[in-house]
């Protein structure tokens, strides 16, 4: 077990001293202007390795992420764990390894079967390892990494940022915050009590807490003095009332790419960035990603395009799979 441990700690410590990224950019000032934009690991360096592992997070950084992104869910115990849903039969061997424990449940309103993490144990998540979840990615890592905690997480943030003399951010994203609430296993309170354990429940800390849950974001901010953030996705959320509706709660929103640049190749910019910055929000977009899946027409196959034009229409941060590719198309080193 040990040496297993160490092991991982070695591979890790060689991702996190390859190359030197850009120093993060000062934090979004009350105005809601970040004079970024700020590179933002979506699940880690995902399109490189199995999303929402310590080895995905490390490599982001390496690649000169100014933040990582984990999206935190609860294990029965309690103990909030980076995984983009609780049902993690997509993301990982759950099901090779506890193949009895499949459940059928309703979350959010929608009927979902697999393996719930509210339904084992930290110690039982612990033997479980990550995998690839798109078909045309690659799964060359596939059973090699851990599941991580938060509070892992945090560390890694922590120790890189130091390493590498700048620091690393983090963005943590509660995810069906309301259904766990329900269940018992509120998110909100032990993702406050680790950032202050590590002194980041501050205006200036290199944090934002996201999420798609108006509700749950108007009682966070009666709770800590983290920057906010509203998840849009449709149209209707960004109209100029509904905007300065957010600016009552949050400090900015974290759109849909979509919301600002349709993917038609003659559409024009939307008026959101202006809209959002009108009313003191900045503006993160998600999730830029390069291939043919995802990539509008707009773009003739050019991811870099896509990094270039958002960044001259005055967006605040994007969201990556890929944040070497960022980095990149904002002309960094």
């Amino acid at each position: 077990m040990i040496a297993r441990h160490l092991t991982r700690l070695l591979a890790l410590l060689v991702l996190l001293r390859c190359g030197s990224g850009p120093r993060l950019a000062p934090p979004a000032t009350q105005s809601g202007v970040s004079p970024g934009p700020i590179v933002i690991a979506h699940r880690g360096a995902s399109g490189h390795r199995p999303e929402h592992t310590l080895e995905a997070y490390a490599l982001a950084i390496a690649m000169g992420a100014d933040f990582i992104e984990p999206d935190l869910v609860s294990t029965r115990d309690g103990v909030l764990i980076a995984r983009h849903e609780n049902e993690i039969g997509g993301t990982t061997d759950v099901a090779t390894r506890y193949p009895d424990r499949r459940q059928t449940k309703v979350v959010d309103g929608n009927s979902v079967t697999g393996w719930f993490t509210e339904d084992f144990t930290w110690a039982e998540l612990r033997a479980v390892r990550a995998k690839e979840r798109l078909d045309f990615r690659s799964h060359a890592y596939d059973g090699q990494f851990a599941i991580p905690t938060f509070d892992e997480v945090l560390a890694l943030a922590d120790s890189a940022g130091r390493r590498r003399g700048r620091v690393v951010g983090v963005y943590p994203e509660t995810k069906h915050p309301t259904y766990f609430r329900g269940i018992g296993l509120a998110l909100e309170e032990r993702m406050l009590d680790a950032l202050r354990a590590r002194g980041l429940d501050r205006r200036d800390a290199p944090v934002f807490i996201q999420s798609f849950e108006a509700g749950n974001l108007r009682m966070l901010r009666g709770q800590t003095r983290v920057r906010l953030v509203q998840l849009v996705s449709e149209a209707s959320q960004v109209t100029p009332n509904a905007l300065r509706e957010i600016a009552t709660y949050a400090d900015g929103i974290g759109a849909n790419s979509r919301l600002i640049m349709p993917a038609a190749p003659a559409a024009p910019a939307t008026s959101l960035i202006k809209d959002a910055h009108a009313v003191g929000l900045f503006v993160h977009v998600w999730t830029l990603r390069p291939e043919r899946q995802f990539l509008a027409e707009r773009y003739n196959g050019d991811p870099l395009a896509e990094v270039r034009e958002l960044a001259m229409l005055g967006v605040d941060g994007m969201f990556g799979d890929y944040p070497d590719q960022l980095v990149a198309g904002l002309g960094r080193r």
